[in-house]
Order: structure tokens, then sequence, then C-alpha cells
């Protein structure tokens, strides 16, 4: 079967105000797509106003970062990143009908353990909070005889059918179990409940930061063009693979990676510390387009 391509434009704007002049601020980027076997970068640019001198390096996390610093008093940045991407995916299901099926609970010998370890650590909560949220992640075990691979397409199921996208409802100081009571949130919310669940069960989690593109049909999918946020998992002797619990699919030909982490502020597209106690507003413009 030839697999299939798709190209994507995605154009990245934010805008940042502020009450009074900044004098110094640095911000560190993760616009630029990732580039490897199924997402090619065919092209990418960054302008910033005002302009500054950038650096680019690779980060722990092997994420593509735009490190800058403003030294002159501003009252407004505009950071805005224009990319084409071309991925390539031949069936995300695939992995899932080869015979050797991974077996639940994954064992991991002592050099992968040292690797993973990031990954499997799980939100640091209250005790009752993390054993309510391993038995609701068990639960899908018991259901799905332990086989892993069902348990965890259980999972994103259950996260897509269940739980209200409700934008506005949560903030970056939401917890998993806070998701897990309240049965609503957005992206990034259902991602860090599916990564805290995985963890739980042992398995290697990894919290993914990038688009969707839906066909600018928002209104039949949780999230138009925006950024987005989905779950890898790491899958013995399969690798890492995307999990989407937002709109309950495997990540394809819609999702364009930027930036891979244990939670959001591995990956966040910008961050930055003002060194002047400024009131700062956010404006952020996405649009994620299929070209020729």
């Amino acid at each position: 079967m030839a697999p299939m391509i798709r190209r994507l434009r995605v154009i990245h704007s934010t805008r940042y105000t502020y009450d009074r002049p900044v004098e110094r601020s640095v911000h560190k980027l993760h616009l630029c797509p990732v580039h490897d076997r199924d997402q090619r970068v065919l092209s990418h640019t960054l302008t910033i106003d005002p302009r500054v001198t950038t650096m680019e390096f690779e980060d722990v996390f092997g994420n593509r970062v735009t490190r800058f610093e403003i030294t002159a008093p501003y009252t407004a940045l505009t950071i805005s990143a224009d990319s084409i991407v071309e991925l390539c995916d031949a069936d995300p299901f695939a992995f899932a009908k080869e015979e050797m099926r991974p077996a639940f609970p994954p064992v991991w010998m002592p050099w992968e353990q040292a690797i993973i370890a990031p990954y499997v650590r799980p939100a640091e909560l209250p005790d009752t909070q993390l054993q309510a949220l391993f038995d609701y992640a068990m639960s899908f075990v018991e259901k799905n005889d332990a086989d892993l691979m069902e348990t965890l397409f259980a999972i994103n199921l259950t996260l897509f059918r269940e739980y209200q996208y409700v934008p506005g409802s949560t903030n970056l100081a939401t917890t998993p179990y806070d998701v897990f009571v309240n049965r609503r949130g957005v992206c990034q919310d259902f991602a860090n409940l599916f990564i805290c669940m995985a963890r739980l069960l042992g398995i290697p989690a990894r919290y993914v930061c990038g688009y969707l593109y839906t066909g600018n049909v928002g209104a039949s999918r949780a999230g138009s063009d925006a950024t987005h946020a989905w779950v890898q998992l790491y899958i013995p002797n399969i690798g890492w693979k995307g999990f989407d619990p937002t709109n309950g699919v495997l990540a394809s030909l819609g999702h364009v990676r930027v930036g891979y982490g244990r939670d959001y502020t591995d990956a966040t597209p910008t961050a930055g510390t003002l060194y002047t106690a400024a009131a700062e507003t956010m404006n952020v413009d996405v649009t994620v387009s299929e070209v020729d």
C-alpha cells in the first residue's frame, strides 16, 4: 500500500502588548515543526518585531528551539511563524495489526528504565487522587482482558466520548484529577489525563504540542485551526505512537508535530521572562491549510 501524503501550511502569529515599556526580556520558542521520517519541513520562516538576533539549538527532548533577548524598551512584540510540512502515513493502525502484539503489563529492561524514567513518573498529586486515577486506568485493563492495545484504544475513545470539550473551563493549574472528576476540559487537559493514566500503568507517555488540520470545519470536531495537544505512548517493539483523546483518533495526516516533552512546559510554543512589572495581553492567531 502506497503511503498517503499531505502538505499543510501553518501560520502561527502571537502578539503581546504591555501597559508600560518592557526594559528587558528573554524568550524561547517552539514553533518549527519536527522534521523526521513521517513529517518533513519543506519551509519555515520566523519573523519577529521588534527585530532581534536569534539563536537556535536542539533541546534535550530533540525539539528545535529558538531563543532571543530584547534589551531595548518596547510595548509590543509580534512573533510569526510560517511553515509548510509534508506528512506521510500509510496506515495509522498498521502497528496494531502486527502478530507480535505487546502484552500488559509491559516489561522494561534496566537500561530502558533509565531512559524512560521521565515519561513514567505521574503527576505529583495526593496519594488518594493517584489511587483513584490508577483504579480508573485499571478498569480499562480489566474490561479489555489485559490486552494492551485494546486498553489504550478504549481510554482514547472514552476520553473523547465521555468528557466535554469546554474552552475556558480549565487553566494551566488544572490537574489530571480535576479533569477526571469534572469530566470537562480542553485538549491539553485530556492529554494530561491520558498521560497520567498511562504512566500509572507503566507505559511511557509524553506530551505533544502541535497543530490540528480540520479542513476548516471546526464545528464538526473539537477544536478548529489552533495549537493542539495530544499524547505519544511508547509501545514495546513498536515505538512512540500518537493518540488524540480530544478527537478519539490516532494521530495521522491532520496532526503537525512541533514539540515533545514531559508536559506542556517542555514544549510550549512561546515562553519568556520579563524583567519589568508590566501587565501583558496576548493574542494568538493560527491557520492550518492544505497546499498542493
